[in-house]
């Protein structure tokens, strides 16, 4: 499939999966993805965890307590730490940010759905702590998010985009 094609095909499945499980290689090419990502002064802010033993995920699920992740034979947590680029300047968001996408666009790629795990795990109740704990994840390093890795047992559905010339124009902004 080619890149621009993997881009439009991606889409956030929220859906059951299927019993299949998901070979620690395709993981390891997911994870070899993400962390491909550019980084902001080369800091390198992200890391990875793969969860593919069904106990740590049960204990996931308990802790993240959320329907579109339950059934999903493989998860891999994104963890990241402040680590400042220069001066005051911290990149780590738009690390992670890049190693999410890049990884979700090769879970498509490999035949996989997945969905960007993120608000409930940072939010008030910082469940992205607890996940960690689970994980044994030292305190130095944020868990943002949780991306659950399957086959999808259900129907993908994309959300209709506004048009192209609504959020894209050449050579300044224009008002449609």
């Amino acid at each position: 499939m080619s890149v621009v094609k993997v881009i439009n095909e991606r889409t956030s499945y929220r859906g059951g999966y299927k019993d299949i499980p998901v070979p620690r290689e395709d993981l390891t090419k997911i994870m070899e993805a993400g962390l491909a990502a550019p980084s902001g002064c080369n800091t390198q802010t992200t890391s990875l965890i793969a969860v593919d033993d069904v106990e740590v995920l049960n204990r996931l699920r308990k802790a993240l307590d959320s329907e579109y992740t339950l059934s999903a034979p493989a998860a891999i947590c994104v963890l990241t730490q402040a680590i400042p680029g220069y001066a005051d300047v911290y990149f780590n968001v738009q690390d992670y940010s890049a190693a999410i996408q890049n990884m979700l666009l090769a879970i498509v790629e490999l035949g996989y759905q997945s969905c960007w795990v993120e608000g409930q795990v940072t939010d008030v109740h910082k469940i992205g702590r607890t996940l960690a704990d689970i994980l044994g994840v030292p305190d130095d390093y944020e868990l943002v998010c949780l991306l659950p890795v399957g086959v999808a047992d259900g129907p993908t559905r994309h959300p209709k985009k506004k048009p192209f010339n609504e959020r894209a124009w050449f050579n300044g902004f224009k008002v449609n």
